[in-house]
């Protein structure tokens, strides 16, 4: 949420002075647009590593920029809370985009991010096959992605989490829900899909990087959605996930877990690494109860064919219930004794 408390005047000036120099405020206009690498702001800037290095480190100490690992790779983002973001984002609107130095930063950055995408393009395409024989198998993910929309209901929110976040379909999908998101996915290749997506569809306010979902690298109860989108049946004890998911939500937070009912194709278990057939409605439950959630909904969504053998996907919808509760009336006020 964003900060009300506001800046001290020995905060501002740390602030200006972090970003009034040229190339650090260019900087922050290029991580505007998304997360870069070091040597991604390199090949745009056209200045050396070291020298873009320190600049960050500035920036990073002014609470202007978040960096975080993925493997060997450092990436960078712009700090979306609090009036030292807000700030910036007012520093940004009063820049003419037609200035030479961002002009030309803007074209650079175009060229890297259609680097990114054909890298992205040829994993996934050699890829394709392989999910599109998945995805005849079950209901058409327009169904089902409306059914998550129905559910999410039109309510904007503040934070979106995505666990195990694959090509970023749900950062994408709720775009126009959160005010701000973050992907996890273990696997580079598949975050480097998700990166091209969401800069192809101009979505600024999601970021994705790489961790484990079991334990996540993120403060408990910063978020007010967490999705969990066709994952559990690649770990072989999902309750570790959903711990962490519960971990992450604010009081009166939702989880959506979408996922196969159970089925008997144990071909998918060698195919596509599948270590679970499925899940019933009662095993999650259990473990999103065990977890301190309550379920209010579970939807079964069968196939649109009608081979009996087709995989039917079932999305559960739970909520923390900690506001519920601190809402319910005490006995003092109901005259119960």
């Amino acid at each position: 949420m964003l900060s009300v408390s506001p800046l001290s005047l020995e905060e501002c000036v740390e602030v200006f002075k972090a970003a009034g120099e040229p190339t650090r405020l260019r900087l922050v206009a290029l991580l505007s647009h998304g997360d870069l690498t070091v040597s991604e702001m390199t090949e745009v800037l056209g200045q050396s590593q070291p020298r873009i290095s320190r600049h960050l480190k500035l920036l990073g100490e002014a609470g202007l920029v978040e960096r975080y690992q993925e493997g060997a790779w450092a990436y960078f983002r712009l700090s979306r809370d609090g009036l030292r973001a807000k700030l910036m984002e007012e520093a940004l609107a009063a820049a003419s985009p037609s200035d030479p130095h961002l002009a030309r930063d803007a074209e650079r950055l175009a060229a890297v991010k259609q680097a990114r995408a054909s890298r992205a393009e040829s994993y996934f395409s050699a890829n394709a096959a392989s999910w599109n024989e998945l995805r005849q198998m079950h209901i058409s993910d327009e169904r089902v992605e409306a059914e998550i929309l129905k559910l999410i209901g039109r309510t904007p929110f503040d934070g979106l989490l995505d666990l195990g976040t694959g090509t970023g379909r749900m950062l994408e999908l709720l775009s126009g829900r959160y005010r701000r998101a973050i992907g996890i996915d273990s696997s580079r290749d598949m975050l480097a899909i998700a990166r091209a997506q969401l800069d192809e569809a101009g979505i600024t306010h999601a970021s994705v990087r790489q961790g484990d979902i079991l334990n996540l690298p993120l403060d408990r109860e910063s978020f007010d959605v967490v999705t969990i989108h066709q994952v559990l049946h690649f770990l072989h004890d999902p309750l570790p996930a959903i711990s962490e998911a519960a971990r992450m939500l604010r009081p009166g937070g939702r989880v959506v877990i979408v996922d196969f009912a159970p089925h008997d194709h144990e071909g998918l278990r060698i195919d596509h690494a599948h270590a679970r057939l499925g899940f019933s409605h009662a095993q999650v439950g259990e473990w999103l109860e065990e977890c301190g959630l309550t379920v209010e909904k579970i939807v079964d969504l069968p196939a649109d064919t009608g081979d009996a053998g087709a995989l039917t996907v079932t999305i559960w919808f739970a909520r923390d219930p900690r506001l519920l509760i601190a809402s319910e009336p005490s006995s003092s006020n109901t005259g119960i004794a």
